[in-house]
Order: C-alpha cells, then structure tokens, then sequence
C-alpha cells in the first residue's frame, strides 16, 4: 500500500511539472488574440497591442487571459519562467512620460489603481504594501525623487512598490563593442526585452535591447531575490501603462512567454509595423522657383569647387625622398580617415598625454586596427624616429603588440598598430562599477600577464638585434588580447642601440610616476629604466592602486614607499588588491610583490636584469631576501630624491615632458 502511494505521488508530481512545461505563449503580433484589456488598451488593425494613446491622464491594461501557476504545491518555491516582447514609446515632452511595465500580479482588476507617476499599478494608500503581492519591469521615462528613481530614463525591478530594488540607466551590453552602449525609452524606436527567473538559482535578470540586436550575453539588471513570498498561486501576466501628457502611445509588438523553459524567440520580421511618429513633412522642392534654382546651381557649383579643394587639404600628407625606402610600412592618410570614420568621437579607444588613440577597420584589408595620433616637431630628428618606428615596426614576439606602420603629416603623426580587442589593462584594474563593465582580473590572470610583459621585455632587452628600450611600461600600455593574454604596446617613446653600445642622452620622457630617478641626471635611457617602470607595474597589478595618487593639493600616496612601510612592517600582504579578497597563492602574491620592490630599488645596479626576473617568475631560481628597509624614515626622498621635486612641481615636469617631445 506504501508503495503504491509513493507512484501515485511520483506520478502526480510529474503530472504538475508536465503541465507546467507546457505553459507558454508566443504573439507575433496581436491580431486575433484573445487578451484581456482595459483602460485606452486595444490592438490596433495591424495587430499591435496600443496600452495608451495620445490621451492624458489615463492609464491601460492588458494580460493574458488565463491564470498561470508559478508554485510547486509540494514545495512552495516558484518554477523558473521566461519571458521577452518588444515593445516602443513615444514623448513629445519625455521628462512628463511616466511609461509602462511588465507586471505578474494576483488579479487583472486595476481599477483602484492612479495613471501618470503610478504607472496604472498603485494608488497613493496601497503603494508600497506587502499584500500586493505585485512583481514588475518597470520602464521609467521620469525620475520622481519620491520614488528614488536613478533618473529619467532607467529599468527597474519593483517588487510592491515603485521604489525599485535594483535599477539602471536604459542601456544593452554590446557584445561587439563589449560596453555597455546608452538607450532612449521614449524615442520612438523599437526595442525588446528579456525577463528571466531562476527558481533554484532565485534570480532575476532583465536584459534590454534595441530591436535588430540579438540578445545580449550580459543583462542590464541581475538581482537574486526568492519570489516564493511575494507570489501567489496562480498569477496573472501582463502590462500596465499610464500617460501624463498628449502624443505618448505605447505599444507592445510581440510577446513570447514560457514556463520552465526558455521563452520563444520572437519571429521579428512578422511583427506588425510601428505607425509613423510625429508630424509628417511635405516636400517643398515644388515651391522652389526657376531663378531661386538657378541660383541654387551656381552655389552648388561653388561648393563643389571648395570640397574638392578641402579635401585635397584634407587628406594632404609630408612626403620626403628619406621616406621611399620605408615603402610598405607607410599608410595612406585617407585609408587611415576611412578606417576610423574620420577619428569619430564613438571610435576612441583612449587617449594621454601624447595622443589619442581611435579604433579602425582598414577600407582594403578589412584588418581592424589601432591609430594613435601623435603631434610631433617636423623641424630636426624626425628622420631618425622615423627609422626607429621602421625599425621597431619588425619587432615579432607573441607579447607584443605588433606596429604595422606609420603616416606623417604637417605636424602629425599617425602610429598603426594591431587592435587588441580587450583594451588595456589598466581599465580592468581601476575601473568603476558606475562607468564601465570590465570584470576584475582573478590572481591567475593577473600572474600569467605579468609573466606575459617580462617575457616581452626579456626579448626587447636581449633576444631582438638591437636593444629596444620602451620608456614607458606601465598598466595603460599593457594590451589584451580576446584570450586577455598581455601584450606590450605602445612603443611611441622607444629608442634603439646595438647590443655593446652606449645610448646618447634624451629628453626625459615617460609617464609621472614610472620614470626612474637615475633618468633626470643622466637622461640615458637604458634597459634597468624599463626595470624600474616593471616593478612599478607589478606593485600596481597586484594592488590595485596607481603608483601615485593625489589626495589634495599638496597630499599623495606613493605606492613604493607605501608597500615598503607594510614590508618593513611584515605585513606586506596587507597591500594586496582588496578586490581579490583572499584568492591568490600565497607565494607567488609575496614573490611578485618583493620582486616589484627589487626592481623598482632606487639604486640600478641593484635592479635584476629581465632575464633574471623572468626566472624568479618561473620559479627556475629563488628570489634573494630583500634587506632590511627599516632606516628609511621617508621612502619618498630616499628612493625618489628626483621625483619628489617633481612630484612637489607637476605642472613644471608635465611642461618638461611636452617640450621634450619625441
């Protein structure tokens, strides 16, 4: 008897979960389907689902028709459910539309319940209360500081309330350009959006999109909440849409829903068209008259002769005899205009104090690229770096960023370089959760690209022809590639000499805080400056923090001197990146942290060479023990007697930098 009450449970279980698969919808389009609606809701003679209309004040309604079971009733807990439609709303005034969302709610009967600020779904008495019971995706086109609102235009999770528990600012996740690219709510324009649960996992997520874009890989919102208190059983599905001012329609596509599954996707091709929004404008080529168009020709003409001559200046590029003997290695500034759509704005990768640097996709080759453009002085030594660029540009070694070649004009200087699709690194190591989407770098990662850097430098230093001194190794010139393998770039301040030789002085050039203090006496750059810029590096990757940080007019932290106090002190692990919490071996966190005080030793001769520091890297010999650094009262002017001045005078040392030039 047991037995066959075990099957009969066994067999009433799967019974429910079968039933629940099986629920799910999918509308391409509303046109004879049978919704639920109230308020100014309707579905248009083209199918569309129209919430509101161009009315004020007034609110819409429109739900699937049946009650849907989100419970297990042997567990209580809520199926994992899917859902994603498209949708589009309109403003005249966008700041005055409140706009719409996606509700699950335990009734359809909404009539109790304000339009404007309210969305259709509350009152002033009920808003708020945990007998709601009310789940929705709200898409807001008006900050109401009541209700906290991020600002006006955001999406939301609101769970009871209209005071969101998660939000953010209207946006999609661009796998192509791997940020996060801004959206308008109210423009008009089509859009879709995904609403996922997981009931073992409790999370939800909401991923927004424009209307030709496939879904992203990251959602805008993911929150963990258990929804198993808030729904009741059974639910209804639906919208809810509320207008403050004429000329705001609101309209719902198509609509996919599924439980315990993944929703549909929907066929967007059949989706009904949106009307056409806003005033429609005559052609007034017919009230032109014979001499206004006569005169018309001659301006056109006019015009004409001066694009013509525009562009020729535009694209004019300094051609010497020198030159032709670097043939290939020299691009055309217009394929380089092409390339990066004019160096457009919204095709800047970044910039310094030397240049800015713009993404490009070259006309002919198709290759996706780097332009860093560089001012520079036409008058002496151009030829010189010309060649050095040349030269630099057959550099070939798997940590490097490739230099494929160069393009000179009047008083500009065009570097091409291999695109790393990644960015630098020193966006994954001080980027902000407000501003950016880069992850942080697990200890692993970070290891394997310090690796990656001295391996680079190892070969500049030793195994190329001639020794390539960088000058400016530092976290921002540190590339990753799609496998977020570290390449060095950015060899705008390199400089050669053959192997037994001696370099000639040089403007002090680099970056503040990377500059080794040996360099402003002797100006001779040698391979023990890259080292000192490497240990810098490696305290930075590992801590988290820039090697100098300005915390008032005269206050700065220099991380040098900050590691070596916590050295001293024998808790340097102290200084260990905060966001990598407790996830790093042990001995290799101590490893690259005393070897970044070695090699950033104020002393040269008492800097490794890069071929010792990647064999403490590899493990193939221990790194010696560091002295003791407790007689140093000020790590600032001790180990940096020539920075200190110049930390003490930026403006002057940034002056030097620019009138160093290259």
């Amino acid at each position: 008897m047991l037995v066959k009450s075990v099957v009969l449970l066994l067999l009433l279980w799967r019974s429910e979960a079968s039933q629940q698969d099986d629920i799910g919808f999918t509308y391409n389009g509303f046109r004879g389907v049978d919704m639920s609606l109230d308020g100014l809701a309707q579905v248009t003679n083209n199918g569309i689902l129209m919430l509101v209309n161009t009315s004020m004040q007034q609110k819409g309604h429109a739900f699937h028709p049946h009650p849907l079971h989100f419970k297990n009733s042997s567990s209580g807990s809520v199926f994992s459910f899917s859902t994603t439609f498209v949708f589009s709303m309109f403003a005249d005034v966008p700041v005055s539309d409140p706009g719409m969302a996606f509700i699950i709610a335990p009734s359809r009967d909404f009539s109790a319940s304000w339009p404007s600020i309210y969305l259709g779904l509350f009152n002033h008495t009920i808003v708020g209360k945990s007998s709601n019971h009310l789940i929705a995706i709200e898409l807001d086109c008006l900050q109401n500081l009541d209700f906290n609102d991020i600002n006006s235009n955001h999406v939301g999770i609101d769970i009871n309330d209209l005071k969101s528990v998660d939000s953010a600012p209207a946006s999609y996740f661009s796998d192509k350009e791997n940020r996060y690219v801004n959206l308008t709510l109210y423009s008009g324009h089509a859009m879709q959006l995904w609403v996922e649960y997981s009931g073992p996992q409790r999370q939800l997520n909401v991923t927004l999109a424009p209307f030709d874009v496939p879904k992203p890989s990251i959602p805008l919102l993911s929150f963990n909440i258990d929804l198993s208190p808030i729904v009741l059983d059974p639910m209804f599905v639906g919208f809810s849409s509320a207008t403050a001012v004429a000329e705001a329609p609101h309209y719902v596509l198509g609509w996919s829903f599924k439980m315990n599954g993944q929703a549909k996707d929907l066929s967007l091709s059949q989706l009904p068209k949106l009307p056409r929004m806003g005033p429609k404008t005559e052609p007034e080529i017919f009230s032109i008259g014979f001499p206004v168009f006569g005169a018309s020709l001659v301006l056109i003409s006019i015009f004409i002769i001066q694009f013509i001559v525009r562009r020729i200046k535009k694209f004019a590029e300094v051609h010497e005899d020198w030159e032709l003997e670097y043939g290939p290695q020299r691009f055309k500034y217009k394929d380089l205009y092409i390339a990066t759509k004019g160096f457009n704005d919204e095709e800047l990768l970044g910039s310094g104090g030397f240049g800015k640097v713009y993404k490009g996709i070259l006309p002919t080759s198709k290759l996706e690229v780097a332009v860093k453009r560089v001012s520079h002085d036409s008058s002496q030594g151009v030829k010189e770096f010309i060649a050095e660029i040349v030269s630099i540009g057959k550099l070939q070694h798997r940590n490097i960023v490739t230099l494929l070649g160069y393009c000179r004009r009047k008083g500009e200087l065009l570097l091409v370089y291999e695109f790393m699709p990644n960015g630098s690194l020193d966006k994954f190591l001080f980027h902000h959760k407000s501003t950016t989407t880069k992850p942080t770098l697990s200890w692993k990662q970070r290891f394997q690209i310090i690796k990656s850097v001295a391996s680079g430098l190892l070969y500049l230093h030793e195994e190329w022809e001639q020794v390539v001194i960088h000058r400016d190794v530092k976290s921002s010139n540190v590339m990753l590639d799609r496998e977020l393998n570290g390449r060095l770039g950015d060899f705008g301040l390199a400089r050669l000499y053959d192997h037994g030789g001696d370099p000639n002085s040089t403007h002090v050039v680099g970056t503040f805080g990377y500059i080794a203090p040996e360099l402003y006496r002797t100006g001779k750059a040698k391979p023990c400056v890259d080292v000192f810029a490497f240990g810098v590096f490696l305290l930075e990757v590992a801590c988290g923090r820039r090697p100098i940080q300005f915390q008032g007019s005269e206050e700065r932290l220099v991380l040098v001197e900050w590691v070596i106090s916590s050295f001293n002190k024998g808790v340097i692990l102290e200084t260990v990146d905060p966001k990598l919490g407790m996830n790093y071996e042990v001995e290799e966190m101590e490893l690259v942290l005393k070897l970044g005080l070695l090699c950033s030793h104020y002393i040269p001769t008492a800097r490794p060479s890069m071929r010792q520091v990647v064999c403490y890297l590899e493990g193939e010999v221990p790194l010696p023990e560091l002295p003791s650094l407790s007689d140093i009262d000020d790590g600032v002017s001790v180990l940096f007697p020539y920075l200190k001045s110049a930390v003490t005078s930026q403006s002057s040392f940034a002056n030097s930098l620019l009138s160093g030039g290259r």
